[in-house]
């Protein structure tokens, strides 16, 4: 298995062919910044959310917030929500988010997992899995 951050990587090289006009947010931070921050470098739009408050996170917007019972303001501005590893169960509700947000939905899931039929496979390196895209 390929180590997190060759990963990661994999998933910020793909994400920077967006515009950099791009507002991105990413769900479900937890303690890895990696991509959040060097897009954030990179001069992206970025925010995170997270349901734990995080004090560690301070070069990006933040905000604490439970996707089961979102705050979907912090979400209404978004081109682009991204989760890397989110468990199967946050599924439903990420993409809930982002159709309500009218926003492309991107996953990166841990090993073989996958929500229902997968979404739409990206292959850039690793795979990632677009649930949802606005039509436009």
């Amino acid at each position: 298995m390929e180590n997190h951050k060759g990963i990661e990587e994999k998933i910020f090289s793909h994400l920077k062919k967006y515009p950099k006009t791009t507002k991105i947010i990413e769900i479900g931070i937890g303690k890895n910044f990696y991509v959040a921050e060097k897009l954030h470098h990179e001069g992206y739009l970025i925010k995170a959310s997270d349901i734990k408050k995080n004090p560690d996170l301070t070069s990006i917007s933040y905000r604490t917030d439970d996707i089961f019972s979102p705050d979907i303001s912090l979400y209404t501005d978004a081109d682009l929500i991204y989760s890397i590893r989110p468990g199967v169960e946050m599924m439903p509700a990420l993409i809930e988010i982002a159709k309500k947000a009218e926003c492309e939905l991107l996953v990166y899931h841990l090993g073989n997992e996958i929500y229902k039929d997968g979404g739409e496979l990206i292959d850039c390196g690793v795979i990632l899995h677009r649930y949802y895209k606005p039509p436009r």
